[in-house]
C-alpha cells in the first residue's frame, strides 16, 4: 500500500537512510535553493529543513530527485498501473496471463476518489505571508509555489469527473499583488486548465481554484502527468497511491485534498491579469515579466504537522527531470497506440523539453521500393505535433526504425548520427512558421510565439561523419575556434549578436570558405563558445536548441528555395548565438554559493553530500 500522506513518506525515506535533517537556520531565500540543486546534482537524499528562516513550517526538497528514489516511493504501485496500461493497449494481455493481471484491479478500484466531510488538511489556517517564501533565483519576481497541485472543474460539467490537476507555478507575493489576499497563478498554452477557465469566462461564473501542496507523493506526480483532457488526474493519484484519493466535500466550494498538507482555496480574478515574473525557468532562463490571472485568496488552510514540499528548477537536469522519466517508464508502451507507426518518442530532458523532441517511426507505405525514403514519417510527424503538450515541440527529428531495429530513442549520440548519415538537407527539412511554441520559449517572434522544424530521414547511410577538424580547414573571416561535439557536428564560435538580425548566419553561408567545408560535417551550429558547446552533449543540447528559432536561425550552404521548398546542397548551419531579444540565463549569487559551501565543509551538516 502506498503513502496515505507526506508525513508517512518522510518517516519513511529517513529509516532507509534517504533523508537527510538540516537542524541549521536556512533562508527560503535563494539558500534554500541552492542547497536542493547541490544536493541533486550530487545524486543525494531528499532533505528536510527543520529550521526555516521567518517561518514556523519545515521544508523538505529532493524527494524525488534520483530515478531510483522516484521508483521506491512507488514501489508497491507502479508495477501494477503499467499493467492497467498494457489492459488499455490490449485487454486481451488478461486473458492470456490472468494471474499477473488479477493484482491490478484493486488498483483500478483505488482510482475514484472517497469523499469524507473533514480531515487533516483544513485543520488550521494561516496567512500567505507565513508561508516558506522561496525564492529560487537572484531575479525572480518573489517567492513562488514550486511543487503545487492546482484543482479546478469544468464549469461545463461540474464534479472530479472532468477534474483538472495541474502543476502551474504560483507567485505568492510581489510585484502587484495585494499582500495576503492575491497570488498569480501562471498556466501556459496548452493546458487543461485554460479550457475550464474559458468555459467559466463564457459562462460568466467564478473559476474557483484550489491549490494543494504536500500530501502523497502520488499527488504531485499526477499534477505533471499529461494525461488526455478530460481524464481527471485524481484517478492516477488514486492508482499510484495504491488507495482512494481522500477529498472532502465543502458546500459552495471545490474539493480539498484531505491529506494535503496545505490548501490555497480561491477565485480566479474575472476582469484583470497582474504582471507574474521573472522566474528562473527549466529551459535554463528566466521566463520574464507578462500579465497572468490572478487568484482572490479567500482561505489558506494547513494540517497540523504540515511540511512545505518544494523544487527548484534551473538549466536541465533537475529534480523534475525524475518525472519526466517516471512518465516515460509508466506511459511508453502506450505510444503505439495512441500514435499508429510510431513506435517511440522522447522529449530531450537536456534540452529542456519542448525545444527537442526525437522519434521512431515506420516507413510501410512503399515496402517493395528499392530506396526507403520519409514518407510515411510525414504523416506520424504531423500527427505527434497534433497530440496534446507533444505540439509544443519546437524540433521533431524523426526516423524509420527499419532502418536501424536496435536503435534507441534514448541514446541521443547515437540518435542523431543516425538521423545525420541519412538526411539529405534537399529533401527533409519540413518548417512550419508563425505558429506557437513553448511559452517559456523565448527565442521565437514573440510570447508564445515561433517555428517549428521536422527533419525526416530514412534510407541507407548517405555519407561517412568526419570525427576531426581538419588541419587545413579555413572559417569565414570573424569566425573561429572550430570543435567537433561529435562525428558530424562542428561548432564554431561567432561574433557577439548584438542586435537581432545582424546578417552572421547568411554571411557565413554565403562566404567563399564556408562552400568549402567538408561534408563528413553535415551540421555546423554558430556558436557564442565552441569549446563549451562541444565540451559534452548535454552543452550541445542546450545551446543548440534553446537558442535558436528554426525559421530564422537556420540557413545553408548553397541554400534554395523551390516551390516554397526550402532546402540546401551543404551543410546545414544553425545560429544559436544568444541574441538580444533572448531572456537571460540563470547565474546563482555568489554569496548565497559561499554559505552552502559552508555546510558542505567538515563539521556541516551537508559534509559528505555537497
Amino acid at each position: 500500500m502506498g503513502y496515505a500522506n507526506l508525513q508517512s513518506c518522510l518517516l519513511d525515506l529517513e529509516r532507509t537512510g534517504q533523508l537527510v535533517r538540516i537542524a541549521d537556520e536556512v533562508d527560503p531565500r535563494l539558500e534554500a535553493a541552492e542547497i536542493q540543486r547541490r544536493v541533486y546534482q550530487a545524486g543525494g537524499p531528499a532533505i528536510l529543513y527543520e529550521r526555516v528562516k521567518g517561518c514556523r513550517f519545515p521544508m523538505v526538497s529532493n524527494l524525488f530527485g534520483t530515478l531510483e528514489r522516484t521508483r521506491f516511493l512507488f514501489r508497491d504501485t507502479i508495477d501494477l498501473v503499467k499493467r492497467l496500461v498494457e489492459l488499455k493497449i490490449d485487454p486481451a494481455v488478461a486473458m492470456q496471463s490472468p494471474v499477473r493481471y488479477a493484482r491490478a484491479f484493486p488498483v483500478a478500484w483505488a482510482m475514484q476518489p472517497k469523499f469524507v466531510r473533514s480531515g487533516p488538511a483544513i485543520a488550521c489556517e494561516t496567512t500567505l505571508d507565513q508561508l516558506p517564501q522561496l525564492q529560487s533565483w537572484p531575479d525572480d519576481g518573489g517567492p513562488f509555489i514550486t511543487l503545487p497541485a492546482v484543482y479546478s472543474e469544468n464549469p461545463n460539467q461540474p464534479g472530479w469527473q472532468k477534474s483538472n490537476l495541474g502543476m502551474y507555478r504560483v507567485q505568492l507575493a510581489g510585484n502587484e499583488y495585494e499582500p495576503n489576499r492575491q497570488v498569480g497563478l501562471h498556466y501556459q498554452i496548452h493546458r487543461s486548465i485554460g479550457v475550464q477557465h474559458a468555459a467559466a469566462i463564457r459562462r460568466g461564473e467564478p473559476f474557483r481554484v484550489n491549490i494543494f501542496v504536500g500530501g502523497p507523493p502520488a499527488l504531485p506526480l499526477s499534477a505533471v502527468m499529461p494525461l488526455p483532457e478530460g481524464l481527471s488526474e485524481l484517478t492516477f493519484a488514486g492508482a499510484m497511491s495504491g488507495r482512494r484519493l481522500r477529498m472532502i466535500r465543502r458546500p459552495g466550494g471545490l474539493p480539498i485534498a484531505a491529506e494535503a498538507d496545505f490548501c490555497i482555496v480561491g477565485t480566479v480574478d474575472p476582469e484583470r491579469q497582474l504582471p507574474e515574473g521573472p522566474f528562473g525557468d527549466h529551459l535554463g532562463y528566466y521566463s520574464l515579466v507578462h500579465d497572468f490571472p490572478v487568484l482572490n485568496v479567500e482561505k489558506v488552510y494547513h494540517r497540523k504537522d504540515a511540511v512545505w514540499p518544494f523544487t527548484v528548477v534551473g538549466r536541465p537536469p533537475q529534480e523534475d527531470t525524475s518525472f519526466g522519466e517516471i512518465i516515460h517508464e509508466i506511459t511508453g508502451p502506450a505510444i503505439p497506440s495512441v500514435l499508429p507507426g510510431v513506435k517511440a518518442v522522447h522529449a530531450v530532458d537536456a534540452a529542456g523539453v519542448h525545444p527537442l523532441l526525437l522519434a521512431i517511426g515506420s516507413e510501410r507505405y512503399v515496402p517493395y521500393a528499392s530506396e526507403r525514403t520519409p514518407q510515411e514519417l510525414l504523416t506520424q510527424a504531423n500527427a505527434i505535433l497534433g497530440q496534446g503538450q507533444l505540439s509544443l515541440a519546437k524540433y521533431l527529428l524523426i526516423v524509420a526504425g527499419e532502418d536501424n531495429p536496435e536503435l534507441d530513442i534514448h541514446d541521443i549520440a547515437a540518435f542523431v548520427g543516425h538521423l545525420l548519415e541519412r538526411v539529405d538537407w534537399e529533401r527533409d527539412l519540413h518548417f512550419q512558421t508563425r505558429t506557437t511554441i513553448d511559452t517559456l520559449d523565448y527565442s521565437g517572434d514573440g510570447f508564445n510565439q515561433g517555428s517549428k522544424l521536422v527533419i525526416a530521414a530514412a534510407g541507407r547511410p548517405r555519407r561517412e561523419l568526419a570525427r576531426e577538424v581538419p588541419a587545413d580547414l579555413r572559417l569565414p573571416e570573424g569566425f573561429r575556434d572550430p570543435h567537433v561535439v561529435q562525428p558530424g557536428i562542428l561548432a564554431v564560435t561567432a561574433p557577439e549578436c548584438r542586435e537581432r538580425a545582424d546578417g552572421v548566419l547568411r554571411r557565413f553561408c554565403a562566404d567563399g570558405d564556408a562552400a568549402g567545408l567538408p561534408g563528413g560535417f553535415p551540421l555546423i551550429v554558430l556558436v557564442d563558445d565552441a569549446e563549451f558547446t562541444a565540451r559534452t552533449l548535454n552543452n550541445f543540447l542546450w545551446v543548440t536548441f534553446t537558442r535558436s528559432n528554426p525559421a530564422s536561425d537556420i540557413d545553408g550552404i548553397d541554400a534554395f528555395t523551390e516551390e516554397k521548398h526550402w532546402g540546401c546542397r551543404g551543410p546545414l548551419v544553425i545560429d544559436a548565438r544568444i541574441k538580444p531579444h533572448h531572456a537571460p540565463p540563470l547565474i546563482e549569487d555568489p554569496e548565497v554559493t559561499r554559505r552552502v559551501d559552508r555546510l558542505g565543509a567538515p563539521g556541516g551538516p551537508l559534509h559528505g553530500i555537497v
